[in-house]
């Protein structure tokens, strides 16, 4: 079967614990809880022998299935938790299809990673969902966070108008994890409390999620107003130039070799397999082949390099005037010639 994190706990309240569980979608953070759940109860079940494999390229899959296949140690129930960091190819696929089918003898299976949502429906997924339980973590939109916020304080007995979880989720701009901290200060600062507005606003300091990869994703985008927030509250925080323009020019190479299988962007899905370009990273720069060319690219790679030479002394200039520059221009931001 096929459920959420939100649903798992009542799910697994109905019956037994099964035996092949697949957890993946794009919010970390539900993953993980889900993962911490489904842990939990394994261990009252009786899985008392925990395994964790990282499935990557050149994993050695007969010594999994061998292994697997052999009885554990002093015959307890063991868990084996296999976690991949991009899809499975047809190969890994077919493995992970066979251990869903035929879980071994006394062993309870966790795979976990994230997928794109085209891969929901692979074979090898299809049959997690058909003999075991298969947990799809989906994105939460900015207008679905105020009232996952609710819910969640509401188990903490806090309960919140809407105004104030607007104000809440405008605050940690869209991130789980973020949300989580807050609703966890709140409920330890103001057990039982009902919260308007002025109320959060008092209690929650601005913790807009300013990371170097936000900031990459912001600027691909084409939102210079963020992107160049990000860079503010980046620069407030005493992040040094070097790590931000890694994280840019890291994109910027990436986007130039997707360019270099065609200009129109045509079969995106493959090209970023080929490239290794996973997970969140596929929409900025989906968005970006869209309106940057290869000479767009060749320039602001070279805008970068010249950053870098500063940030490092090579140079004379402000760093961070040279990253602002370059921030609002691979945002589409016009920019006078010098």
């Amino acid at each position: 079967m096929r459920t959420t994190p939100d649903s798992l706990a009542a799910v697994l309240a109905k019956g037994a614990l099964p035996r092949a569980c697949l957890v993946t979608g794009v919010e970390q953070l539900l993953i993980d809880e889900a993962c911490t759940l489904l842990r939990a109860k394994a261990r009252e079940a009786g899985y008392g022998e925990r395994e964790v494999h990282f499935v990557e390229r050149g994993f050695d899959w007969d010594a999994l299935m061998m292994d697997a296949a052999s009885m554990s140690l002093f015959a307890n129930l063991r868990l084996i938790e296999l976690k991949f960091r991009s899809a499975p190819d047809a190969a890994a696929g077919k493995h992970l299809a066979k251990l869903a089918a035929e879980p071994p003898q006394d062993t309870l299976l966790l795979v976990t990673g994230e997928l794109e949502p085209k891969s929901w429906k692979s074979a090898w997924v299809n049959e997690f969902e058909r003999h075991g339980l298969v947990v799809v973590a989906v994105e939460l939109t900015r207008e679905q966070l105020p009232e996952w916020i609710a819910r969640r304080l509401k188990r903490h007995d806090v309960s919140i108008a809407r105004e104030a979880a607007e104000l809440l989720a405008d605050r940690v701009e869209g991130n789980l994890l973020a949300a989580q901290q807050e609703i966890e200060r709140i409920a330890l600062l103001r057990p039982g409390a009902t919260l308007d507005p002025d109320a959060v606003a008092e209690l929650v300091a601005d913790n807009a999620r300013y990371d170097v990869f936000e900031l990459a994703g912001a600027a691909f985008l084409g939102n210079a107003p963020r992107a160049l927030r990000i860079l503010d509250g980046l620069r407030g925080e005493g992040r040094e130039p070097p790590l931000i323009l890694w994280a840019l020019l890291n994109d910027l190479r990436a986007l130039s070799r997707v360019l270099q299988h065609g200009p129109d962007g045509r079969n995106l899905d493959g090209i970023f397999r080929a490239e290794q370009v996973w997970g969140t990273r596929q929409g900025p720069l989906r968005t970006a082949v869209q309106r940057l060319t290869r000479a767009d690219i060749d320039s602001l790679i070279a805008a970068a390099a010249r950053a870098d030479r500063v940030a490092k002394g090579s140079l004379r200039g402000d760093a961070w005037v040279e990253i602002t520059g370059l921030v609002a221009r691979i945002a589409g931001v016009p920019l006078a010639a010098a």
